[in-house]
């Protein structure tokens, strides 16, 4: 259905993202590269995981290690998010996707829309798919957890969801900093420089509330980790960052010249 000239909805302006994203080959290749990387990184991990002693049963987490591949597919993730943005400017594009929607906020919450529902898409199906090969992978000696022991499920999906979330975290920076390497700077700093520094400095005190750590000790566990924020609790703080992100990259849309 095509919009009348200056009257558009949402669903119009999301169809234009959706055919952006899906023309770009960069796109594919992210997607891929993080399906291919979470996998096999996950995978690796489970067959190298070996039972645990006596003083580490009762900490002892295979579900963990499962989802490691989560700390790779953040960083593709949140890179496909920036670009999603910088790279209409740097293009300068720009011009005229504002030309066309020339409402800021509904444009930034049709392209983070498309990218947070495809990502959310590929990002379950890895969790899954890493769960059910990765389980054959371990060592006959751990017990294998299955989707219906305690909290095992839901550390599955919430994993899935985390790269969505990194990737519109990409998508606030981007139409934050403009720059594409800027930003691509910023998320690095936003998913490791900071919270590695804090750790060596503070401990989990502060780092505990940065992506990467929710992701790590809250999100892909399924029993909990001393001193971190439960899953529910880190999950609605990422929901929190991404929403105040999202909000203020809305809000500098409509402030500046394109």
């Amino acid at each position: 259905m095509t919009a009348v000239p200056g009257h558009y909805r949402f669903t119009h302006v999301a169809h234009m993202e959706w055919i952006k994203l899906r023309s770009l080959r960069s796109t594919l290749w992210a997607l891929l590269a993080t399906v291919a990387g979470m996998i096999a990184i996950g995978v690796l991990t489970m067959a190298n995981t070996k039972a645990p002693g006596a003083a580490q049963a009762d900490t002892f987490d295979p579900v963990n290690n499962l989802l490691a591949g989560v700390a790779l597919g953040q960083l593709i993730v949140g890179v496909l998010g920036v670009l999603a943005v910088t790279g209409e400017y740097s293009s300068g594009a720009i011009r005229s996707t504002l030309a066309a929607v020339p409402n800021r906020p509904l444009l930034l919450t049709a392209k983070a829309g498309v990218l947070g529902l495809v990502t959310l898409a590929v990002g379950e199906a890895i969790t899954f798919v890493t769960f059910f090969v990765g389980r054959l992978a371990l060592d006959p000696e751990v017990a294998r957890p299955a989707l219906g022991d305690p909290g095992v499920l839901r550390a599955v999906v919430l994993s899935g969801a985390y790269p969505a979330l990194v990737g519109l975290i990409g998508v606030a920076i981007g139409a934050v900093v403009r720059h594409t390497a800027a930003a691509m700077g910023t998320l690095v700093v936003v998913l490791y420089v900071a919270p590695a520094a804090l750790a060596g400095l503070t401990g989990t005190t502060v780092a505990k509330f940065f992506p990467t750590m929710i992701a790590g000790n809250s999100l892909a566990v399924s029993k909990p980790v001393a001193d971190c924020l439960s899953p529910w609790v880190g999950f609605a703080v990422l929901c929190g960052y991404v929403a105040a992100a999202l909000a203020a990259g809305g809000w500098l849309l409509v402030r500046r010249d394109a």
